[in-house]
């Protein structure tokens, strides 16, 4: 098969995994197109957004729909680093520690509301999440490949809640909001009283060797050297910016590029335009950059910065 023909062929699959979710979560095509594509460059995703709009859902889909193992944690105050790592457990019978892995040890992790979990927990996903590996008692243990883990959290409820620090927030690749349904999709559910559950009808699309061709392909996508630049001049200019006191970090540019490569390979292409890089500025730095105090009494908020640090940065001919 030409090259060419590969590349078609990989968009075809990932059309049907797009498919499967929108039967799921309908009307939201934007947060899908993410989602799918923070799945396809390896990275995590941050979905914080107000209760019953469908973020669990989302997450139950992508998981649904790709062969594979699925771990579920519900985050709350008393959980323990090593309910999401694993422990190491003395057998009597042979003399040797056995290591149980934890939920962490799947194709696709969802942990819901994490910012109820302490920070000594939220700190555990740290290594997981950016080494993809886990560390009990001074053993190492690997992850499986590919993995995702997709976090939510609710924004407006906030009492027995923990912020995540910064270094936390740099580890997801990209943070999205749902959003409410549009009108007709909303009536239809009105309409079927929410009895049937649309996840029940979910079946594997993608097997997992599906998935790695499609991630090795996105890392092969073409990014030309002022495409390049032109991601550069973007990151630097959120840490230059006066409304901001913290800009993206260099991980944040690592991120904006591997999903831009992956946002060009689900529209069939096998370089990166401009476009995809400004569709992403707001889900990849927007968690990323913090405003002054200045900014914040003047009402000024994160995507009206981002708006302006993307019209300014001149496209690189």
């Amino acid at each position: 098969m030409t090259e060419q023909g590969t590349l078609t062929e990989t968009a075809l699959s990932i059309a049907r995994l797009r498919d499967a979710l929108e039967t799921v979560v309908r009307g939201r095509p934007d947060a899908i197109r993410t989602t799918i594509a923070t799945f396809l460059a390896e990275g995590h995703l941050l979905l914080e957004d107000v209760p019953g709009v469908g973020k669990t859902t989302l997450a139950k889909a992508l998981a649904a729909s790709v062969e594979g193992s699925v771990g579920r944690v519900q985050f709350t105050p008393d959980l323990l680093p090593g309910d999401l790592t694993g422990v190491t457990v003395y057998r009597q019978e042979t003399g040797a520690f056995d290591f149980h892995p934890g939920p962490v040890f799947a194709t696709v992790v969802i942990g819901d509301e994490i910012n109820r979990a302490s920070p000594k927990t939220q700190s555990a996903l740290l290594e997981c999440m950016a080494e993809r590996q886990v560390t009990v008692d001074g053993a190492t243990h690997d992850l499986p490949r590919p993995f995702m883990v997709i976090a939510t959290q609710n924004p407006v409820e906030m009492e027995g809640t923990y912020a995540l620090p910064e270094a936390q927030r740099d580890r997801f690749m990209a943070q999205i909001s749902i959003g409410y349904p549009p009108a007709t999709d909303e009536l239809d559910l009105l309409t079927t009283g929410g009895e049937s559950d649309p996840l029940t009808r979910v079946q594997p699309v993608l097997s997992l060797e599906d998935v790695r061709h499609a991630v090795s392909a996105a890392r092969a996508v073409h990014a030309s050297a002022q495409v390049l630049r032109y991601v550069l001049d973007l990151v630097r200019a959120t840490r230059e910016h006066p409304s901001l006191s913290l800009g993206a970090s260099p991980r944040a540019g690592l991120h904006l590029m591997a999903l831009a490569r992956a946002v060009a390979l689900m529209d069939g292409r096998d370089f990166v335009l401009p476009d995809d890089v400004q569709s992403l500025v707001q889900p990849v730095l927007g968690h990323r950059v913090m405003l002054t105090r200045a900014a914040r009494l003047a009402h000024t908020g994160v995507d009206d910065v981002l708006a302006e640090v993307t019209s300014s940065v001149p496209v690189h001919r």
